[in-house]
């Protein structure tokens, strides 16, 4: 069963796991049908440890899943005003009850891509690659019109297995694109207003 769908219908079976982000001790509950129920996936952990940004910063989750990113951000940043989405409304579900268990005030909502939100100093993505191509290179070139001035979009990817080519989309659509983290063939892209 895919994690990117908008209502799952599969049982939940729900579990706790735990992960040390950004020198947190967080705990998380994940469920059937969400991205990585296991254990919290290793680009997400990358992209939590090494993205960029300032205390006081806007943060969008995009695709947040049952919210180890977002989570781990506002733990590490207390001043940050962090938005989780999802299209998958069990993600969603999961996302708030691991704000609460982890004691971080997050907003997390459905949204299938950016939907009506508004705009974000830092956008943080994990491109879900069961989604498809065609859907991550829209929601690359979205952002742009997502982000404050001076804002930036971060997402994490396996260099050989779609992160080359995500790097050519962050590229064309913001005119800049660097690397501000690797690890195990994982890379963070960053792309700045």
């Amino acid at each position: 069963m895919t994690y990117f769908v908008k209502k799952p219908v599969s049982k939940i079976n729900k579990r706790a796991i735990a992960s040390t982000l950004r020198g947190n001790e967080l705990t998380f509950v994940t469920g059937s049908s969400v991205f990585s129920p296991k254990r919290v996936d290793p680009g997400s952990a990358l992209l939590v440890n090494e993205c960029e940004m300032d205390d006081d910063s806007s943060v969008l989750d995009l695709g947040c899943g049952y919210g180890p990113v977002g989570i781990a951000i506002k733990k590490a940043f207390p001043k940050t005003k962090v938005t989780l989405t999802d299209i998958n409304d069990r993600a969603v579900g999961l996302a708030k009850q691991n704000a609460k268990r982890n004691k971080v005030e997050v907003t997390a909502q459905q949204a299938d891509g950016y939907g009506k939100l508004g705009k974000f100093d830092v956008i943080l993505f994990n491109p879900p690659q069961a989604a498809g191509k065609a859907l991550c290179k829209k929601l690359l070139e979205e952002a742009k019109e997502h982000l404050n001035p001076k804002g930036n979009l971060q997402i994490v990817a396996r260099h050989s297995k779609g992160g080359k080519s995500y790097e050519a989309i962050m590229e064309a659509a913001f005119g800049n694109v660097g690397v501000v983290g690797r690890q195990s063939g994982y890379r963070i892209y960053i792309s700045k207003l």
